[in-house]
């Protein structure tokens, strides 16, 4: 028979016991836009004033784990002494990465790849593995949310057949290092790094402990051997990168991979670049072979435009330093509620509102009462405020059934007095719109005496939106 005092030891071991682990981690909440760590759970972060960033995680108390990592053992370097440093670019053989890259790819260059799931992340990853493979060099793959089978069917479909890309199906940090160094590859793609964990941090993968420290032991080693790194991320329901904003400042280059899931054409977008321009785009085109270059994508996305539709006016905007003509569709329609319905897609909606005051404000048109619908065509986003006129125009145009010349580009922004302001590189855009066939574009007085006898076509200038307006509509 088993004694009282025999029960009360065995309670107290297992008291004990627990309380040992429990020593060892310890709850807290870190923001995942700028790491600040608080005891307890807040709407709002204290120090970056972000809401609803606080996620649960674990503070080892003890060192587990967090090593430090030095690049370099060296003693300060006065700046005139630093030779020169000539950047080697490996071209990764696609030629819209190579152009947000700046070039190609820089050795322990680390690149940071974000996007909805779907879009096509892992495609074009696998797709430059390839490519690079083919040339010699010798990558190594690591997929933490696939099986070997399901990359192997991928790349039968892409074609990726290069016997120099070595795939790792692992999510231990510990497991994928020893396969680096074991490997030796020029270049490595981690897909993704939310999935990667260590094994000696009690939290689990994706939190902002596992991310921050994985992808800064990956960095490191990536930099201390000279290999390129790809580092595919999650976003967030916002569409910001998922895990620490951290992760964004640690890497060499951040790129956004952008479009709709249900249109043919997506965006590279580079938000960062320490080797390179930042805010370049690369236009990809989705098939059942993986994703193609667009070389010139203002034919494709005014390809299907229907020049005696009313509603429609051609933008001519900039990305990065790449000109593009796109569409701008709109759809005004008398409303049957007292608050009219606005609806937007490929453009800011507090621009697309900005716009309809000014209109209202300064033009005979009204469309207060009317439901209006904007859209750029071919799922593009349009963020430069270039656009506003040609937003405009399309309102006004859908408003007054009249459709715009169908051989006239437009480029202005709007003030909110309604006038005209000058945009930057207009000589860029004039001569896309010169070269796919355009007659006439309407710009800001400066803009227009910067351009005077640049070009063949004809430049007009309007000193208001509402001399634009009473010409064209």
């Amino acid at each position: 028979m088993i004694s009282h005092y025999c029960v009360l030891q065995v309670f107290v071991n297992i008291t004990e016991d627990i309380s040992q682990k429990m020593a060892k981690k310890k709850t807290i909440f870190a923001c995942t836009n700028c790491g600040a760590q608080s005891p307890k759970w807040a709407g709002r972060c204290v120090q970056c004033g972000q809401w609803n960033t606080m996620q649960e995680d674990f503070a080892v108390q003890e060192s587990a784990g967090f090593a430090h990592v030095s690049l370099a053992n060296s003693p300060p370097v006065a700046l005139q002494e630093i030779p020169d440093a000539g950047f080697d670019r490996v071209p990764s053989g696609i030629g819209e990465l190579d152009r947000v890259l700046g070039g190609g790819i820089v050795a322990g260059m680390t690149i940071l790849v974000g996007g909805e799931p779907g879009i096509g992340k892992s495609t074009l990853m696998l797709q430059a593995a390839n490519r690079i493979a083919s040339a010699g060099r010798r990558v190594l793959y690591v997929t933490g949310e696939e099986s070997l089978g399901q990359t192997k069917m991928r790349a039968a479909r892409l074609g990726a057949d290069s016997e120099e890309i070595y795939v790792l199906a692992e999510n231990s940090l510990e497991t994928i290092i020893g396969c680096i160094e074991n490997l030796s590859p020029d270049l490595l793609v981690i897909d993704s790094v939310q999935m990667v964990h260590r094994r000696d941090i009690h939290s689990a993968p994706g939190t902002v402990a596992q991310v921050r420290q994985c992808s800064v032991e990956l960095i490191c080693l990536a930099k201390r051997r000279g290999c390129g790194l790809f580092l595919v991320g999650h976003i967030t329901k916002e569409g910001s990168i998922a895990g620490p904003k951290v992760l964004e400042h640690l890497v060499d280059c951040v790129l956004y991979f952008e479009g709709d899931r249900f249109h043919a054409y997506r965006m590279l977008r580079t938000i960062k670049n320490r080797y390179g321009s930042t805010n370049e785009i690369g236009v990809f085109e989705m098939t059942e072979s993986g994703l193609k270059d667009v070389l010139n994508p203002s034919i494709i996305f005014l390809s299907e435009r229907d020049e005696t539709q009313a509603g429609s006016a051609i933008a001519a905007t900039i990305e990065g330093s790449r000109p593009l003509l796109v569409e701008v569709q709109a759809l005004a329609s008398r409303s049957a509620f007292s608050s009219p319905t606005r609806r937007v897609a490929g453009v800011d909606a507090s621009r697309v509102a900005m716009v309809l005051a000014i209109i209202d404000r300064h033009t005979s048109f009204q469309p207060s009462g009317s439901d209006i619908f904007v859209n750029i065509v071919g799922g593009i986003q349009v963020g430069e405020p270039a656009g506003d006129l040609s937003i405009a125009m399309a309102i006004a145009s859908s408003l007054s059934q009249k459709p715009v010349p169908a051989d006239c580009v437009f480029a202005a922004e709007l003030g909110l007095g309604g006038e005209l302001r000058a945009v930057s590189m207009a000589q860029r855009r004039l001569k896309e719109a010169e070269k796919l066939g355009f007659k006439q574009i309407v710009l800001a007085p400066s803009s227009a005496e910067a351009l005077a006898g640049r070009s063949s076509i004809g430049i007009r200038p309007f000193r208001t939106i509402a001399q634009v307006l009473n010409v064209f509509c």
